[in-house]
């Protein structure tokens, strides 16, 4: 392979061919620290142009490709496996915001730009690009793309797919597809976009897109209600929207496991109620009139859910101090939940009318399956997408509680569906869900995807190994 490294060093520069594995360890290694894979390097190209170039040189040296943006994923999609024979493709340096039109409400960016700085660059444009989760830090805006990412704004603003009008894409030939139009109707033939948002770079690689933006909200008010079921937050939700309509921006419900870790591993996030609930719902409403009037509108939603006997109590925050220590309760849970030690992550959605339901099941399947196991569960409620947690039961040594994972996951992902669910909303399939989806997805889904996969990526060198298995061409 000394001729292919020494091609893509005279394309995009020596210092930015990685080999040395001091260098290349960072691309390697998966966000959450359980899996290392091998590659031939790491290429960081700076353009468009060079990510084409290089693509086109991996095609004719028959080189995998594993495309990665800030890394952060959890379903094994963005690292190599251990065979080293692929290259990681970086886009990190092509970190540009190109454009940003407030007429048009729009921003064009390229795919390695850090999601937090694309929301920084809409609002000193006074826009506001809503996608919003907690790696917006480190995230990338072609990862997000690439695994439709959702967040805690779904309910008012849609996912990732919603967000996004244009791409440009590398194709697995090394063509550029330039579709950067920001147009909301553009009824010209098959969606291409589509195809390439979710498909975690095993159709093409995502170089830049389009990104819808939105008026700047005058006032967010938020509040914490604390109940006893998730049927009561249904109740809730229903009667928020009924009462806020498109003013209910999140609508986030969390265990009382959830946030009994939170207070353990970050005892300066204190919970502002005097004893323990079994659930807590944490409540946004974006205004475009101004903080009375949202915050009028909570007190009047709290007051009729607590006559409904929906709530136990709750507060509205009276400050953005207050709103912002209410939402690094919900921020923290997966950090505290690290903290706490190896777990079993399940990223599902189900109806929103089924939710409360599979809970009640689910938890009993688990416990028949793992006596004792402690359930962290939260997520997006107003969207169907629940973080559907397994933590050992205390004392119980994390390795002999990943040997139970695979039992674990067949528990929960039967359920989900049973419940005509999804056992992935918003992290992916990578390489860690291929073999689940070929349970649950029907002959015909399949195939279909592998007909796609095989007219995109005839040479399998794009991601090879995650999302839909393909034999080697």
């Amino acid at each position: 392979m000394s001729d292919f490294l020494q091609a893509c060093r005279a394309a995009v520069g020596t210092a930015h061919v990685l080999t040395d594995p001091a260098d290349t360890a960072a691309y390697l290694t998966d966000q959450r620290g359980r899996f290392t894979g091998r590659a031939l390097a790491a290429l960081r190209p700076g353009s468009t142009d060079e990510v084409a170039a290089l693509v086109r040189l991996c095609a004719q040296y028959r080189v995998p490709i594993v495309p990665q943006g800030g890394n952060t994923g959890l379903v094994l999609g963005s690292v190599p496996d251990t065979v080293g024979n692929a290259v990681v493709l970086s886009l990190r340096r092509l970190d540009r915001i190109r454009a940003v039109d407030p007429l048009n409400n729009t921003i064009t960016v390229e795919a390695g730009c850090i999601l937090q700085n694309v929301q920084q660059a809409a609002l000193a444009a006074d826009r506001l690009f809503p996608l919003s989760l907690a790696a917006e830090g480190s995230c990338t805006i072609g990862g997000n793309l690439s695994t439709n990412a959702g967040g805690t704004g779904v309910l008012r603003y849609g996912n990732a797919r919603e967000l996004c009008l244009g791409l440009e894409v590398v194709t697995a030939r090394g063509d550029v597809m330039s579709a950067l139009r920001g147009l909301r109707k553009d009824n010209t033939g098959y969606d291409l976009r589509d195809l390439f948002i979710g498909a975690e770079g095993t159709l093409g690689v995502i170089t830049a897109a389009v990104l819808k933006l939105f008026a700047q909200p005058r006032a967010q008010v938020t509040a914490l209600a604390a109940l006893a079921t998730p049927a009561q937050a249904l109740a809730l939700l229903q009667l928020a929207q009924a009462r806020c309509g498109a003013a209910l921006t999140g609508f986030e419900l969390m265990s009382d496991m959830c946030l009994q870790l939170v207070h353990k591993h970050f005892p300066q996030h204190r919970l502002p109620f005097g004893q323990r609930h079994a659930q807590y719902v944490l409540l946004e409403l974006s205004d475009s009139q101004s903080e009375a009037h949202a915050r009028s509108l909570f007190e009047d939603l709290i007051a009729s859910a607590l006559d409904a006997s929906l709530v136990d109590d709750a507060v509205i925050a009276s400050s953005l101090a207050q709103s912002k220590a209410l939402w690094q309760l919900r921020e923290s849970i997966s950090m505290a939940q690290a903290h706490e030690g190896k777990n079993i992550k399940h990223d599902i959605s189900v109806p929103i009318s089924r939710i409360a339901q599979f809970i009640e099941l689910t938890d009993d399947l688990v416990q028949q399956a793992a006596p004792g196991a402690r359930m962290v569960t939260f997520g997006h409620l107003g969207d169907g997408n629940l973080h559907y947690n397994v933590s050992p039961p205390p004392g119980v040594a994390d390795g002999d509680f990943l040997a139970r994972q695979e039992a674990i996951n067949q528990v929960v992902y039967d359920s989900v569906d049973r419940f005509g669910g999804s056992i992935s909303a918003e992290h992916g399939l990578g390489a860690l869900k291929i073999d689940e989806i070929t349970r649950y997805k029907s002959a015909v889904e399949l195939e279909l995807m592998r007909t796609i996969k095989a007219a995109l990526d005839p040479l399998r060198l794009m991601n090879p190994g995650k999302v839909i298995d393909l034999p080697p061409s």
